[in-house]
């Protein structure tokens, strides 16, 4: 207190915060001169700087009458550096060293602390620094003079050896020369190569100076851009950041240091911590965790993220960054081989690697074990990366194999029956994708995945369990063999209906048939939703309750939400691909299912049958293409599919097309063109031939197929 009474506030100043050039100002310091003489009293001939750096270089004269200044060394380092001879590349072309440059560094890295002060009329203007850089003079000159000097000193060599060699050019001896080819440059090696000394000297010389023009202190440039020192807003509106409490103010006045501050252990670059996972959002956190981990169960990945997390959202971010494989979660190929990469150990590029561990991984739904060998020779890649593929999804057991690394989650396939379904639909396209791309064999093909492993029940059991759940079913049956009865009895006393007898013929029905009819009472409820008869060639003598008996709906229902999508889903397709087989079609549908939400009306299932009615109902046509007796096509791929008719102008040519190829399985352009001025009446241009060919066929080997139909 005694203290502050014998030192009183003699004056208050009011400070301001100037921004005009926050982002701008640089405080440069020189080296120490006499008080006499300051630095803007000396000529700068040139100044460049390189931004990102932030170095500057400044090129300044010397006085070279000044009495202090010594002529003969100053031309004796001008001889040096220049050599005799004077162009236009001479660092001193007076042949005298009249010039000296002074190259910047930065002082420190944090210049938050850091500001410009401006005292007018008792106001004080702060301006924050944007860098401090101190000044030095550079000596690159002696490294030219150096330079000079060890050419001049070859130059000398070289002549006193020319007359001794030119005795040994009789006579030249042989010599092995080695050839050596560099492996690719690992990820390792090209981090450590980036981070060396040498390449970041490399960085920065590449750097491009920027040429600035220098003003002096009393130059009117000078004293407009020092007015931006001051606080422009007289309101106080750009003094906001200086309302702060006590406490705030005092932390922006000292802020605690980076050396006061407790040391923390240093983590690898590859290991991120929870408390630094939980700040990241949800999709980046789950590939984040996917990624590091490879292979986790569904269960384990929501204890990870937290109590508060919603599984509908994880189950939605998980599908993007990672592939079912028997209940458990396993990272997606392009997460861990993004695009431009390539394999440490062979070089290859990231597609090759991505196919061939989606191989593995598909393997993997079929079966629980993985032989290394067979996967080498179906992929061609070295035993290097296709040993990486397992280890992350499986472990090695001896004389057996690789076993898959997690136990098969049967928990999740019961909770989450969509997911499932439609991860099977993702596995089916990857299947059809690896058979081109492989050449597998489909027959060898395992058709279905191993489950856990069964327990083993007797006859005895299996008859004891099914009396059970027989007599738990009985009262269920009995109500609804009672309610079926009353529906049957309402429909006998509608006084109504009558039916008209018409002559029938003998392949229709016969005389017992129509007793039947009499007898029982009439199910009119598949006749609101079918015709007795399509125009696109479907049979009208076809059981249209076919798929109906193994609960899936009848096509065209316009009830039916199901039938209704798969309408939508067929006519897009097609009106897109005027031409299909059975198999592309089942392909792109169940591509189609995996991009639906959970829970779709499409998930409730769709049999072969059902898809080819509804084709047939969309205005499409089977074409019979006459396929060769030796051909490879399974079935599917055998039945091909044309839209009819699209409502376009090549309507008519494409119909002519296909009535060629439900002749032929492969015609020359030659015929198809005659066939299509025959039959049109006028020779076609070649820009619409092209576009019926491109619509509806492949050429190979001079040859045009109906898409889908030719064979590798």
């Amino acid at each position: 207190m005694a203290n502050e009474e014998d030192d009183p506030v003699i004056q208050e100043i009011d400070v301001y915060l100037a921004k005009s050039l926050a982002e701008k100002l640089y405080l440069f310091q020189y080296p120490v001169r006499p008080a006499s003489m300051t630095y803007d009293d000396i000529p700068h001939l040139s100044a460049k700087i390189k931004p990102k750096q932030q170095k500057v270089e400044l090129e300044m004269a010397i006085d070279t009458l000044n009495p202090n200044y010594c002529r003969s060394k100053g031309e004796q380092i001008a001889l040096n550096v220049d050599g005799a001879c004077t162009d236009e590349t001479s660092t001193y072309s007076s042949k005298l060293m009249d010039k000296q440059t002074f190259c910047s560094s930065q002082t420190t890295s944090n210049t938050a602390r850091y500001a410009a002060a401006l005292y007018r009329q008792g106001e004080l203007h702060l301006t924050p620094l944007h860098g401090i850089l101190q000044l030095r003079p550079s000596f690159s000159y002696l490294d030219k003079a150096d330079a000079k000097h060890r050419e001049r000193e070859a130059a000398n060599e070289a002549c006193f050896t020319a007359g001794d060699s030119s005795q040994d050019e009789a006579e030249e001896d042989v010599k092995q020369i080695t050839v050596r080819f560099s492996r690719p440059e690992s990820e390792q090696a090209r981090q450590r190569r980036v981070q060396s000394y040498e390449f970041l000297q490399k960085k920065h010389a590449e750097e491009p100076w920027v040429h600035l023009h220098y003003y002096g202190m009393r130059d009117s440039r000078s004293e407009h851009e020092r007015q931006y020192l001051l606080c422009q807003g007289s309101s106080g509106v750009e003094n906001t950041e200086l309302v702060k409490s006590p406490s705030e103010y005092l932390m922006m006045l000292m802020p605690p240091s980076p050396e006061e501050e407790k040391d923390k252990p240093v983590a690898p670059s590859n290991v991120l911590s929870m408390a630094q996972l939980r700040t990241l959002p949800l999709a980046d956190q789950i590939k984040v965790l996917m990624k590091n981990v490879k292979v986790m169960p569904f269960a384990n990945l929501m204890s990870l993220l937290g109590p508060s997390v919603d599984s509908v959202a994880v189950l939605r971010g998980i599908q993007k960054v990672a592939m079912l494989v028997q209940g458990n979660w396993v990272v997606k190929s392009d997460i861990l081989y993004p695009k431009d990469s390539s394999s440490p150990h062979s070089g290859m590029p990231a597609e090759v690697l991505c196919r061939g561990r989606d191989f593995v991984m598909w393997k993997f739904t079929q079966s629980r074990w993985v032989v290394r060998k067979e996967v080498a020779a179906v992929t061609k890649l070295c035993a290097e990366d296709v040993k990486d593929f397992l280890e992350h999804m499986a472990v090695v057991r001896i004389n057996r194999g690789w076993e898959f690394l997690l136990p098969y989650d049967l928990e999740f396939i019961k909770k989450h029956p969509d997911v499932v379904q439609r991860q099977h639909m993702l596995w089916s396209g990857i299947q059809a994708k690896l058979e081109k791309v492989y050449n597998l064999v489909k027959e060898t093909m395992p058709k279905k995945p191993d489950g856990p492993s069964a327990p083993v029940v007797s006859g005895e059991q299996r008859v004891q369990t099914a009396k059970t759940k027989a007599q738990q079913n009985h009262a269920f049956l009995e109500r609804e063999l009672q309610r079926r009865k009353e529906q049957i009895r309402g429909t006998t006393v509608l006084p109504s209906v009558q039916i008209k007898e018409e002559p029938l013929s003998e392949e229709e029905a016969d005389g017992d048939e129509l007793e039947a009819e009499e007898e029982e009472p009439m199910d009119t409820a598949p006749s609101s939703c079918l015709s007795t008869k399509l125009a696109n060639g479907l049979p009208a003598g076809r059981a249209v309750g076919g798929d109906s008996l193994n609960g899936h709906p009848i096509p065209g229902c316009a009830s039916n939400p199901v039938a209704r999508e798969l309408k939508a889903f067929v006519e897009a397709t097609f009106q897109r691909q005027f031409v299909l087989t059975l198999s592309e079609l089942k392909r792109l549908f169940n591509l189609h299912l995996a991009g639906l939400p959970p829970g779709h009306t499409l998930f409730s299932g769709v049999s072969d049958r059902m898809l080819q009615d509804t084709v047939l109902a969309a205005g499409c046509k089977q074409i019979l293409v006459p396929f060769p007796p030796q051909t490879a096509a399974s079935p599917d791929e055998q039945k091909v599919f044309a839209l009819w008719e699209s409502g376009d102008m090549s309507d008519q040519h494409r119909q002519v097309l296909l009535e060629i190829f439900s002749k032929n399985y492969r015609v020359r352009r030659n015929m198809i063109q005659s066939r299509l001025t025959q039959e049109c009446g006028e020779e076609l241009s070649k820009q619409e031939v092209d576009k019926v060919l491109k619509d509806c066929c492949v050429s190979c080997g001079g040859m045009w197929y109906l898409k889908g139909t030719v064979q590798s």
